[in-house]
């Protein structure tokens, strides 16, 4: 009953304080402040990996203009080829012309 007894006190005792209600507030807003913290540091990285994402894109785009300039040079090459092959083949297919001596 002893126990019970001075149990109860310090209950009332802390029941009566505000200083650790407040100290319990002030951990809670620090709490809600670092969660805050977090969530803008998390969002200035995102944004950061963005920009960097948009600038690989922006170099692949150039690397793809520059294939595909590649590709229409090789395209005019070959239609140079085929040209010079069917003049080759009309020339081929042509009668031989015979000269008498």
């Amino acid at each position: 009953m002893l126990t019970y007894g001075c149990l109860g006190k310090y209950v009332k005792k802390l029941v009566g304080r505000t200083d650790i209600q407040d100290a319990l507030g002030r951990l809670e807003r620090l709490v809600q402040d670092e969660i805050g913290m977090a969530a803008t540091q998390g969002l200035k990285a995102t944004h950061e990996v963005d920009g960097k994402v948009q600038s690989v894109n922006d170099k692949v785009q150039g690397v793809d203009n520059r294939v595909q300039g590649v590709d229409d040079r090789v395209r005019d090459v070959d239609d140079k080829i085929d040209l010079v092959i069917d003049g080759v083949q009309l020339t081929l297919n042509q009668p031989a012309h015979v000269t008498e001596f």
